[in-house]
């Protein structure tokens, strides 16, 4: 018997309108749920923090529908929230993560609460809660960081934990592993983070979270500064309403009244010149943010990923590829692999295949 065998892993994934759960036993999913969470059940609640107790008891009730009767649970794994700049890998829940999420010092988001989730399943079990690779990974160079004005900084804020298991994949394809290869690795969904991976380190990507680089379905990307500080002003009064513009209606949505890819591509299907034009230009806009990391990466790249929900688009992953395959070979890796990165984590530090952090400030 392998020693995953007798291993049970619950993974917490919990986002701003649904909280993800999967049950797996050893590497095999045994069951994966979505909870859809309506805006007048999460109304009732005025932070983040305080739907602790709501979303717990709705992850209780899914361990006792699915986890079998003469099974326990090895361990816990939530998705990493906003916490101060850490490098990749498994990190035990401990109490310094649980105050910067509790109180939000590094900033509110729905991913605060997986930890949180983890470690009040995980505690009275006696079991041990983790997280794996957040969104707050930090391995970029000095250079990177510097935007051109000296009161902004530029950040590392992407989604590490697909781009982290889309490159595991990518490399194991290409028969060898992360650490050997320089890879360019674009996390295509209603957010888009292109980063450039050199020998297992994310040393330059864009902030997907603000809105930074391609423009995707629900974000503007990078905007022309003048503009937009002339719109910014427009808005004086009104911060809210010209973020939102940036981050959650802007891209696609914003063009077309649309963040589903899906409805785009019909749209384009049955003619639709503006949705073939919006999405043709999200996807150019993404191919320049890879090529602009063949200086970052030296023109040494063993291969370009494409990964996300948009990556099950051929429509769209052909019109990157004709734009950036003379840069190296692309490898389609389709799909958000989160659930699966988080049990894959998890199992390994049950295994003590991988190391297991401490999180400091």
């Amino acid at each position: 018997m392998r020693a995953s065998d007798s291993i049970f892993v619950l993974v917490i994934n919990p986002g701003s309108t649904s909280t993800k759960l999967a049950l797996f036993h050893g590497e095999t999913c045994l069951q994966n749920y979505t909870i859809r969470h309506s805006a007048e059940e999460l109304g009732q609640f005025s932070s983040v923090a305080g739907q602790k107790n709501y979303r717990k008891e709705l992850t209780e009730t899914f361990i006792s529908d699915t986890l079998p009767e003469d099974a326990e649970l090895s361990a816990v794994i939530g998705r990493g929230g906003l916490l101060a700049p850490l490098e990749s890998g498994v990190y035990s829940v401990n109490s310094s993560m649980l105050e910067d999420l509790e109180s939000a010092r590094w900033g509110e988001h729905a991913s605060n609460l997986g930890a949180i989730l983890a470690e009040e399943i995980a505690r009275p079990r006696g079991i041990p809660s983790y997280i794996a690779d957040p969104v707050v990974v930090d391995e970029m160079l000095d250079e990177a960081r510097f935007s051109g004005c000296p009161e902004i900084q530029r950040v590392s804020i992407f989604h590490a934990l697909n781009q982290k298991s889309a490159a595991r994949k990518a490399a194991a394809r290409l028969g060898k592993s992360y650490e050997e290869l320089n890879l360019i690795v674009a996390h295509l969904g209603g957010g888009i983070s292109v980063g450039a991976h050199r020998r297992g380190r994310v040393i330059d990507v864009n902030n997907a979270l603000d809105g930074d680089g391609p423009f995707s379905p629900e974000r503007s990307g990078g905007l022309p500064a003048g503009q937009l500080i002339s719109l910014a002003l427009e808005y004086l009064d009104r911060e809210k309403e010209i973020r939102r513009k940036i981050v959650g209606q802007g891209g696609m949505v914003a063009y077309l009244g649309t963040n589903d890819l899906q409805a785009a591509l019909a749209r384009i299907n049955a003619g639709d010149v503006k949705a073939e034009a919006v999405v043709r230009a999200m996807a150019y806009q993404v191919a320049k943010e890879i090529a602009s990391h063949g200086a970052t990466l030296k023109g040494r790249i063993d291969g370009i990923v494409l990964t996300g929900g948009i990556a099950c688009s051929g429509y769209v992953t052909d019109l990157i590829r004709e734009k950036v395959s003379y840069l190296a070979p692309v490898l389609v890796i389709e799909g958000e692999r989160e659930m699966e990165a988080l049990a894959e984590n998890a199992l390994g530090a049950l295994n003590k295949t991988q190391r297991i952090k401490e999180y400091r400030r």
